[in-house]
């Protein structure tokens, strides 16, 4: 017996190193690969449980451009199915399963269309000037509750389309504005507010729902819908944002239902200032599920899960022991409780809470699943998938592991020689334990010395996730040669809410122990070269990229993407007002000693790091003043600097041949820096 261990190991061990050898002879990852690998997301299990609709985007360097399409996929495994053959998302199955609306592009903009389950006899259901989104089937199959933004008002599409048009040609570009909050993120708002609708799907016939001065809807970051039926289809539960006098600095936005034939909106939440939303509406039709904050002007504060009784209107609070936000909330089919997820140290867990309950009971965690579906059996789940060294593809959990469903990535799995990540804990601040993530190149060896790339996450209140990204991937970096570093400090998500706040009025402080402590105890490893380091940051990222250019000289060279250098400039010309005001105590007349302290440019004279700057024009959350600032500071002391400018991008650099150049640009600079020259 022993004998057949030991050549069973060494069977093992010619089989690895056959598979190492063979491993090595592939091509490295490049930004090219990242950036054009397919793109998978909004999984939907079909009401039968048996087929998962899905959005796979298709990136093209030649049109620059991503095309998105429709999949099904069998939810048992299977070969997966194309759908739709031209441009197509947001799908969603009918209740009985037979149709499926989406949205695509048409004359006058997006607009919803229906298609057969199998892809078949599809037909434009809106022909609205103002464009369509976010199709949610009625209980009964007859309408689709959509959103659009129109300018308020106006009595239907026909006085829409005469006011763009006499907008149009009266050849004058300027705008005059009586309130804040006129742009956000990368766009002007025309005047116009996100309004809910519903389409009749056999006529066409659309009627509107709301009319107000202010969005109903708000914009959506990523977050669950905002807006759900009744069971009975009588009303529609939605998100009501601020009120156009206060929304750049109140995040109170309140959850309100409306009746399904149009007409005056009941507020269900008038007694909470902070946010409520995401409405999710029982099997049985009795509760409301929600997602609640405490506090106005705290757009991270902790997500609360709460219930709305339909029938008596009260409120109470659910699963209260958790003590990171809730993410997604999906209700089981005997409407007795639901299943939610929260982050968790750089990955998600999912939970399980009874109705009226404190507790919750983590039914799984530790691979990263994420925009999940659950089946009619309450039992199956199926989630996109995806690691720091791995792009998402879909899986099937069952309560018996997780099962592969989809293999979009596979030529570029098997065709590439992959890095591989690790996770680790070091002691920061307050000696508190603080985790993050090593990506290393694919042939790490810890005998060598190797140049590190630090990268720091925006928000501040985010976190690097044990997930694919396509804008800022550590994959590409470490298969440049890299070993890439990417922590979670102070303000980071899915530590506890209390980590998560010790940010906040201490934006150089705690944060800044913490990273450079986490790159001590990896120099103390013995694989980094601590004369070869690099530090490289967006948004607040470039924020702490910034701080550390005027207070620690250990990094050779530095990147700044859409930085904040000067706080009171910034918070003069963002759009978000009560981001700052919450992260410095209130305005800068008011908190002044804050803004001072924290700014950057206030160390400029300690500047002497070789940096690039990063900035779009477009970018209306850290305006590109901020970048210009920096980049003429620098230059004007003899730093060593370049700046790479977007005319055409916002805060994100999301156009295929624009990220391209970014991390071409990139690479090149901490090469030049970091790396001997050949």
């Amino acid at each position: 017996m022993e004998i057949a261990r030991v050549r069973t190991f060494v069977l093992f061990a010619s089989l690895a190193a056959a598979a190492a050898a063979q491993e090595a002879t592939k091509p490295r990852l490049t930004a090219e690969d990242v950036i054009t690998a397919p793109r998978l997301s909004d999984p939907q299990i079909s009401p039968d449980g048996k087929v998962v609709l899905y959005a796979v985007g298709e990136p093209s360097l030649a049109e620059n451009k991503v095309v998105t399409r429709l999949w099904t996929v069998p939810v048992e495994g299977g070969a997966a199915k194309r759908l739709t053959e031209g441009p197509a998302n947001e799908g969603r199955w009918s209740p009985d399963g037979s149709k499926i609306a989406y949205v695509a592009r048409a004359a006058d903009g997006p607009q919803i269309f229906v298609m057969n389950a199998d892809g078949g006899g599809a037909r434009q259901v809106t022909k609205l000037s103002t464009g369509a989104s976010g199709p949610a089937w009625s209980p009964d199959g007859a309408r689709i509750l959509f959103t659009s933004e129109v300018r308020p008002g106006l009595k239907d599409d026909d006085a829409q389309r005469a006011k763009a048009k006499e907008i149009e040609d009266s050849g004058v570009k300027a705008q005059i504005f009586d309130g804040l909050l006129f742009r956000h993120w990368s766009s002007f708002s025309d005047g116009k507010r996100s309004q809910l609708f519903t389409v009749d799907v056999a006529s066409g016939a659309v009627r509107q729902l709301t009319d107000e001065a202010r969005h109903a809807p708000p914009f959506n970051l990523g977050g669950p819908p905002d807006y759900a039926w009744s069971r009975d289809g009588k009303s529609v539960y939605f998100t009501r944002g601020p009120a156009a006098e206060v929304e750049a600095w109140s995040t109170n936005a309140d959850l309100c239902v409306v009746s399904a034939e149009g007409g005056t909106p009941r507020n269900l939440t008038p007694h909470n200032l902070g946010w409520d939303g995401s409405p999710s509406v029982s099997p049985d039709g009795r509760w409301v599920a929600f997602r609640s904050q405490a506090r106005d002007g705290y757009e991270s504060d902790l997500y609360r899960l709460m219930l709305l009784n339909v029938e008596t209107g009260a409120i109470r609070r659910v699963a209260g022991a958790l003590n990171d936000g809730v993410d997604e909330m999906l209700w089981k089919p005997e409407s007795d409780g639901l299943f939610v997820s929260t982050q968790e140290e750089g990955s998600h867990a999912w939970w399980e809470t009874e109705l009226g309950a404190f507790a919750a009971s983590k039914i799984f965690s530790g691979p990263n699943a994420y925009s999940a579906s659950l089946g009619p059996d309450g039992r199956t789940f199926v989630a996109l998938h995806a690691t720091l060294t791995r792009p998402p593809e879909l899986y099937r959990f069952d309560g018996a592991g997780f099962t592969r469903l989809t293999f979009h990535q596979k030529e570029l799995l098997e065709g590439r020689a992959w890095p591989t990540r690790e996770s680790r804990v070091w002691t920061g601040a307050g000696q508190e334990k603080v985790h993050g993530f090593v990506t290393f190149p694919p042939d790490f060896d810890d005998a060598k010395r190797w140049p590190l790339l630090l990268l720091i996450h925006g928000g501040p209140q985010g976190a690097w996730m044990d997930g694919w990204s396509t804008r800022w991937n550590p994959a590409i970096f470490a298969s440049a040669g890299y070993v890439v570093f990417s922590p979670n400090p102070r303000g980071s998500t899915g530590y506890g809410h209390r980590f998560v706040e010790q940010i906040s009025r201490d934006w150089g402080g705690r944060v800044m122990e913490d990273v450079l402590n986490g790159v001590d105890a990896l120099v103390a490893e013995g694989y980094v070269d601590p004369s070869r380091m690099g530090a490289a940051g967006g948004s607040y990222g470039g924020y702490l990229v910034n701080w550390i250019l005027g207070h620690d000289h250990r990094f050779k060279a530095l990147m700044s993407h859409a930085g904040v250098y000067d706080l009171v400039s910034m918070y003069g010309s963002t759009e978000e007002l009560w981001f700052p005001e919450w992260e410095f105590g209130g305005p800068p007349w008011e908190q002044p000693e804050h803004y001072e302290r924290w700014s950057p440019h206030r160390y400029a004279a300690a500047f002497r790091t070789p940096t690039l700057v990063i900035h779009g024009e477009l970018d209306y959350r850290v305006p590109v003043a901020q970048g210009l600032q920096l980049f003429s500071t620098l230059q004007r002391k003899g730093v060593p600097s370049r700046f790479l400018y977007f005319p055409d991008e916002g805060h994100w650099i999301l156009k295929p041949k624009n990220s391209r150049l970014w991390n071409a640009t990139v690479l090149e600079w901490f090469d030049g820096k970091l790396k001997p020259a050949k």
